[in-house]
């Protein structure tokens, strides 16, 4: 399928197996362990001929799904895990060992900065958290230890979009890897392996698995880092269930559909709140992709809005701790995604009380910013 579309290929993607018997989808294959013919059979596994052992190692569906996304980022090579949370460790540990030291953006997800500043040192990786608006600190950053460089395609709070070449261009001078959190942008706008960097992760439970009932994660990236990672998954047990996988399988095959509805939902909102005089700013991102800028919108409320009552004024929109549902919501970094921050990190990035994360929807454009503005306009203090 070298030639055809983007979303011609999530359609199609399948596992090439003989057992299927012809079913349009992949079967779930819920085992825990495949079973063998006998002791040569049960050799056979471990000299490369047979595919399948334990579901801790491979499964056909997680299988299917890593493969599923390493196709959609143009990635030699992609595994399956538990969470986005696992597959960033795991995409860590194949770049880094005990002694080693990477340096990671400072404008990252709470949760990706919890791990990298607080339990990262328990494997023996020092870390640098830096501003990558400022790639000369990055270049000062490194040392004769690094080994990777960490950040977002597409940042969250604040949607700050990287400089995916610049990154990959210092990457190459100081002999280093780079690993990219794509989750904002998801294949459809960004394909960063395109770009040069080595590791790219996904949450999946977001816009991959897009309707908010599966928790799961995708790291793809260069065949040798990809082996390291999958026998990292292993032996930690950061595997991914192989109901979760058909889960978020089934789901991206939808994720062209929906990021186009959902990019140009949130570009309509974004522009509505641009004008309204109660916004003080509105963070969006531009010039992301010839495919839209995301579907996410964040914005700082004025001063005059009393912040409790605009969330109790949302109506049908729900308050929710993630995003990428198809479902239309809204997330409060200070109390939820950034929670584990200190004050001084918080500022230091520029989360303050009024900062509010607005996951947009499919839903009819005109309804979504016809409820926002109500939501602001009954919260005035």
């Amino acid at each position: 399928m070298a030639h055809t579309s983007f979303d011609t290929k999530l359609v199609h993607q399948k596992l090439d197996q003989k057992e299927v018997h012809n079913s349009k989808s992949t079967p779930i294959y819920q085992s825990s362990a495949f079973t063998f013919e006998d002791l040569d059979h049960l050799e056979s596994y471990y000299e490369g001929d047979s595919p399948y052992l334990y579901s801790r190692e491979k499964n056909p569906n997680t299988e299917e799904l890593g493969k599923t996304i390493a196709n959609l980022e143009r990635a030699e090579a992609g595994v399956a895990t538990s969470s986005g949370m696992s597959a960033i460790l795991a995409g860590i540990l194949a770049a880094a060992k005990p002694g080693d030291h990477i340096v990671a953006a400072e404008d990252l997800y709470g949760g990706s900065h919890k791990l990298i500043t607080k339990e990262l040192g328990t494997f023996g990786i020092e870390v640098s958290i830096v501003s990558f608006r400022d790639f000369d600190q990055v270049k000062h950053s490194i040392k004769e230890n690094t080994k990777l460089l960490y950040t977002e395609s597409i940042s969250n709070p604040f949607l700050r979009v990287e400089d995916l070449e610049k990154l990959v261009e210092i990457a190459e001078e100081f002999n280093v890897k780079t690993m990219v959190d794509n989750t904002f942008a998801t294949p459809y706008l960004l394909q960063p392996c395109t770009k040069g960097v080595d590791l790219v992760v996904h949450s999946a439970t977001k816009y991959i698995g897009g309707h908010s009932d599966v928790t799961s994660g995708v790291l793809v990236g260069t065949k040798d880092l990809i082996d390291t990672a999958k026998q990292k998954i292993i032996t930690l047990g950061a595997n991914l269930s192989p109901f979760e996988a058909w889960l978020t399988q089934r789901g991206a095959k939808t994720l062209g559909l929906r990021m186009k509805q959902q990019s140009h939902n949130a570009e309509s909102l974004a522009a509505a709140l641009n004008y309204n005089k109660l916004v003080k700013t509105v963070y969006y991102p531009e010039f992301v992709s010839d495919r839209g800028n995301g579907a996410i919108v964040t914005i700082e409320l004025e001063e005059t809005i009393d912040i409790p009552m605009f969330f109790k004024s949302l109506g049908w929109i729900k308050i929710a701790p993630t995003l990428a549902g198809v479902e239309t919501t809204v997330s409060y970094p200070v109390r939820t995604s950034h929670r584990a921050l200190s004050q001084e990190e918080l500022e230091k990035i520029g989360i303050n009380d009024s900062i509010i994360r607005l996951s947009v929807g499919i839903e009819d454009e005109s309804d979504i910013i016809d409820q926002f503005k109500q939501a602001i306009h009954k919260a005035i203090k």
